[in-house]
């Protein structure tokens, strides 16, 4: 099912590594400084442990479920990555009508090479819009409405980088965006050129110049007055930021540490999401990334209290190897090892998910 001659999401990222040029492989492979939490992410949903119940009528099996109200084939949605136009021409576009084909929702980052008016155009599905706050508020506030305006049904507020981790192979290649390339949604604001910097990552810098580093939960007030669709808070891996989160008017959190891309030694996702699922009590729902290569690794993850679970860097190693057929292919695989996990687990429906499913080592 998946492209290159793969089996598994492991050997689709290699196939990928083989057709990106290192720059790019690098940009989306890589984490900060020691890349301890990059590894910790899938490393941790090892060492929870599947306590499959037998003698369960699994004949008929329901992946479906609902995320903020909306139905979705499967608890399996993109998550919010920049620049998918250095895996494929089509970037976005690919990803979008690849979520619509596989029904489930679209993320889409601030960062991406394509505009989010284009975006939500072609998606037939729910399309979300994950958002950066910039020093110019103005912009801000204007991209926002953009996003509403297009048909963003969500705003996902990433509060996990007030600056750029050190991503220490992004230095090395001096990361930037190649020429025709641009932050397309912040571009008419004057803030679309991730440019060549001398001895440092690009990147870095842009997020040095442009991001605001004062945010405070203030602000995720401030958020919630301008926009009326609802408002998840991603970056959070502490109960008590998640409580807040509920107090500050978001309808969600998603559990994350930036893919291992922040501060490293941060904790596994997995490690942390069922404190943060016992914190909020069922009041907000809570979703999670980092890590999910496997069918039974969403399972664990609904077990111990996900929603649902974004699936990242897997969708760009799909596009890097055939396009949308290629991200499709991602969403397709992870939806049919979860199927096949759900029915030797002793699991008919999502809900059938239960806490007494796990235990970790």
């Amino acid at each position: 099912m998946l492209p290159g001659g793969a089996l598994n999401l492991v050997e689709l990222q290699e196939a990928a590594r083989e057709r990106l040029p290192a720059i790019t492989y690098d940009y989306y492979a890589s984490g900060a400084h020691d890349e301890h939490t990059l590894r910790e992410n899938e490393a941790a949903w090892a060492r929870v442990h599947l306590h499959y119940r037998v003698l369960v009528d699994v004949s008929a099996r329901d992946l479906s479920t609902t995320v903020l109200g909306t139905r979705v084939s499967m608890p399996i949605l993109v998550a919010p990555t920049a620049f998918h136009r250095l895996a494929c021409p089509d970037g976005e576009l690919a990803t979008a009508r690849a979520a619509s084909r596989a029904r489930t929702v679209m993320c889409l980052s601030s960062l991406s090479n394509t505009g989010v008016e284009d975006v939500c155009a072609v998606s037939g599905g729910p399309v979300w819009f994950q958002l950066y706050v910039y020093r110019d508020r103005a912009a801000t506030e204007a991209l926002v409405a953009r996003a509403e305006a297009a048909g963003a049904s969500a705003l996902v507020l990433t509060v996990d980088a007030p600056l750029l981790g050190r991503r220490e192979r992004d230095v090395r290649n001096r990361f930037h965006l190649p020429d025709g390339l641009r932050v397309e949604n912040l571009t008419a604001a004057g803030h679309g050129d991730v440019a060549l910097r001398s001895g440092e990552s690009g990147l870095a810098a842009y997020f040095a110049e442009k991001l605001d580093p004062s945010l405070t939960w203030k602000d995720v007030a401030w958020l919630r007055s301008v926009t009326r669709v609802p408002l998840l808070v991603k970056g959070i891996v502490r109960p008590d930021d998640a409580r807040r989160a509920i107090d500050h008017g978001a309808s969600g959190v998603v559990v994350s540490n930036h893919g291992g891309r922040q501060l490293d030694g941060s904790p596994a996702t997995a490690a942390v999401l069922a404190p943060i699922a016992n914190a909020v009590q069922g009041r907000i729902e809570v979703l999670i990334d980092g890590g999910v290569r496997r069918g039974t690794d969403v399972l664990k993850a609904l077990s111990l209290g996900a929603r649902a679970v974004l699936i990242g860097r897997p969708i760009l190693w799909g596009l890097a190897v055939a396009g949308e057929d290629g991200a499709l292919a991602v969403l397709e695989t992870l939806r049919h090892e979860l199927d096949h996990a759900m029915a030797l687990a002793g699991c008919a429906r999502v809900s059938d998910a239960t806490h007494d499913l796990v235990s970790s080592a």
